[in-house]
């Protein structure tokens, strides 16, 4: 295994290392932490209760103030019809998520909870992003640490990685200041996982960042992971800028050598964390299939539902046979895993699977066939 770099050492080989260093390194850790050759992904839906958020993020097109029109918050019976439909779908993990609602205390997030694992046992809650579970606590007087415990005793089990964008200071005060505080992310995280949770970590790259503002994210995960290995993977994804505040400040879009870069560097630095996250979803579909090679194992989810890229005008689809279909495009054999990122099925000599109506993708929307894989539906902007 190859000795632990030090920050100055990954900044050098960040800004100066050439892609095809990189990609060497990154694969070789990639195949001695998972030495088969396998891809893993989750049958999944991205749902929201509400879009009503109140800090006002720079990056964030899907967020409404609670004037507006548009502005919806939902009930628990609403919200189980988003899982009612993942269960028609044959879903396996429901990731929810919303906005800043100084509205819903922690009373709300624990029904949710409770009422998602009462009506549909075989679904699992991947709820809550870490600004939501603070600001929970914050309008019920009560500590995060509490917070958690109640969501845990309620039967929550993980939590999504959202809302971590750059973890420095010096961005979080340029693109949202209003959103918790001084390392407030990476403390939510690391009390969750002092309560038992296993969580994963992201970054939104591609805005107003300088390397060593992603290092300074990296070396925050590696040093917390060090202290409670509750971090299950890394999903980087750039930042869409159609409809945003930001996009004003933001002149170049991050393209795919910027994705490749990350993606393998992630891999390098991040030597105590067992999985790194390529996304089709974010990246588009042809880039997806392409960074399979820059030290991913895990790709992700179908990801049924979607409302934040969709508010960029960023839309990309898949279904349960597109997934099998991109990773082995890729070169690789799919397996299908839950959110604690086990394995629960491979398909060894199996070329495709019944896929329910709820899940299948529109025909404009799917992979064209193998060997013609442009990203049609995920052009860039």
């Amino acid at each position: 295994m190859i000795a632990r770099m030090t920050f100055k050492e990954g900044l050098e080989l960040f800004k100066n290392g050439s892609i095809e260093e990189l990609q060497t390194l990154a694969q070789q850790i990639r195949n001695q932490k998972n030495p088969h050759n396998l891809v893993t992904f989750v049958l999944d839906s991205n749902p929201n209760y509400t879009n009503v958020c109140n800090v006002d993020c720079t990056f964030c097109a899907f967020y409404r103030h609670k004037s507006a029109k548009d502005v919806y918050t939902k009930s628990i019976d609403e919200v189980m019809e988003h899982m009612e439909r993942a269960r028609r779908a044959g879903l396996k993990t429901v990731l929810l998520q919303g906005g800043v609602n100084d509205d819903l205390k922690i009373d709300y997030y624990v029904q949710l909870v409770k009422t998602a694992l009462d009506r549909y046992p075989d679904l699992h809650p991947h709820f809550f992003s870490a600004v939501e579970i603070w600001n929970a606590a914050r309008v019920s007087n009560i500590t995060v640490r509490e917070a958690l415990e109640m969501l845990w005793n309620a039967g929550l089990r993980t939590i999504p990685g959202g809302g971590a964008e750059i973890l420095s200071e010096r961005v979080r005060l340029k693109i949202s200041p209003k959103k918790m505080g001084p390392n407030s992310w990476i403390e939510v995280h690391h009390t969750a996982h002092q309560v038992g949770f296993k969580t994963t970590a992201t970054m939104m790259y591609g805005h107003i960042e300088e390397p060593e503002d992603i290092l300074e994210h990296l070396d925050t995960l590696r040093r917390y992971q060090d202290k409670i290995p509750g971090f299950s993977s890394f999903i980087p994804w750039s930042y869409k800028r159609e409809n945003t505040a930001l996009r004003r400040k933001v002149q170049h879009w991050a393209g795919k050598d910027a994705y490749f870069r990350i993606l393998a560097f992630s891999r390098i630095y991040l030597d105590n964390f067992d999985h790194i996250g390529a996304s089709w979803f974010s990246e588009g579909k042809e880039n997806g299939i392409e960074s399979l090679h820059y030290g991913a194992d895990d790709f992700g989810g179908t990801i049924l539902e979607e409302n934040v890229h969709r508010a960029t005008e960023w839309i990309c689809k898949a279904d349960h046979n597109d997934m099998l279909r991109m990773i082995r495009a890729a070169g690789f054999e799919p397996a299908q895993r839950d959110s604690f990122y086990q394995v629960i099925r491979t398909y060894e000599g199996v070329e495709s699977v019944e896929v329910p109506y709820e899940q299948r993708v529109k025909e404009s929307d799917n992979l064209p066939p193998l060997g013609v894989l442009a990203d049609k539906c995920c052009a860039l902007k």
